[in-house]
């Protein structure tokens, strides 16, 4: 997907939903026109405006977020104490996976800087033990082929290929790992081998950073504090963040409709906080330019325009009931 270069005050913003030579702009029809009159020009400039400080800011509150939990799990015993810290720890998890998500469209810096981005995008993958390489690949293909039930690699590598509540309920455990390998491995047979090979790098020191940390604890604190610690924030709780989250992405759609093609959540200030304004999805596919911290005045901006085309917002809870209660299928119209 292509995104801003240069100075944002010095360039007009981009255009809504940003042209490329995939599905989506094969059949997005008339939505960037819709997009333009939705938001005045002005609006989407100063939207489109990036600040490092900024984005420093949220990086460090959660890196201190990040500390603050592993201190609370390493000293304290009580289950009534840890087992809320190690979920919020599950989520501070997800919430590097959303700034990493923020240097795919590089909307950290006013300016290009190439090797910055990558360092940081490789930090911002460590908790997770993703590649960040092929997140950026997987994510700009996803933009591209948004809409295609085979060639968008979120829905047709990752989404559930059985309607079957079991299986969702898989999603929300240590077996995600598993899914989400086996998704990356059908789409990394695609990636020219120079890509393939950074990939595998990445995955492997990542993993082995892992590996060390925890063989670290154990020998220094034991199994019972490494388990509390560091397993199950990542593999408990991770999953619980990262499956909910995407429930408010493309999961209840109208696919008669470009617009429509992302699920509204306009959320609060709680959500916004743990999700780092992830659940603005919708938005952020109008308008990939737009740094997160920028995402919510979007929202309201946009909000005149969904109601006169009819696209009501939707709670985690509601989601959460038609998906697994309901059992409707993924990226289809719930209503």
């Amino acid at each position: 997907m292509t995104t801003t270069t240069g100075p944002s005050a010095s360039r007009a913003p981009p255009s809504p939903a940003a042209p490329g030579d995939g599905y989506f702009h094969a059949h997005r029809g008339d939505l960037a026109h819709r997009l333009r009159r939705a938001v005045a020009r002005d609006e989407l400039k100063r939207l489109h405006r990036r600040s490092g400080l900024r984005h420093a800011a949220v990086a460090l509150r959660q890196c201190a977020l990040y500390a603050a939990c592993w201190w609370a799990l390493l000293t304290f015993e009580q289950p009534w104490i840890w087992l809320p810290v190690a979920a919020l720890q599950g989520t501070v998890i997800l919430s590097f996976i959303i700034l990493l998500h923020d240097v795919v469209h590089e909307c950290v810096f006013r300016r290009r800087r190439p090797r910055a981005l990558r360092l940081l995008g490789r930090i911002y993958a460590l908790p997770s033990a993703i590649s960040a390489s092929q997140f950026t690949r997987w994510h700009l293909d996803h933009h591209r082929e948004l809409g295609s039930s085979d060639r968008d690699p979120k829905r047709a590598y990752l989404s559930p290929g059985r309607n079957s509540r079991l299986l969702k309920l898989a999603y929300m455990t240590p077996a995600l790992f598993v899914i989400y390998a086996r998704a990356a491995a059908r789409a990394l047979a695609g990636y020219p081998p120079a890509l393939r090979r950074t990939i595998r790098v990445e995955r492997l020191l990542n993993a082995a950073l892992h590996v060390a940390l925890l063989t670290a604890l154990v020998r220094t604190v034991g199994w019972e504090v490494a388990l509390r610690a560091h397993v199950l924030p990542l593999f408990a709780f991770f999953p619980i963040a990262f499956m909910v989250n995407r429930l408010g992405q493309h999961y209840w759609i109208d696919a008669s409709d470009p617009a429509k093609w992302g699920t509204r959540v306009d959320g609060g200030p709680l959500i916004g906080l743990l999700f780092l304004n992830s659940h603005l999805h919708l938005e952020h596919h109008y308008f990939p330019g737009v740094p997160l911290y920028r995402l919510p005045a979007l929202n309201r901006a946009m909000r005149p325009f969904w109601d006169g085309i009819g696209h009501p917002s939707r709670t985690y809870r509601r989601l959460l009931w038609g998906w697994l209660v309901q059992n409707h299928e993924a990226h289809t119209d719930w209503t």
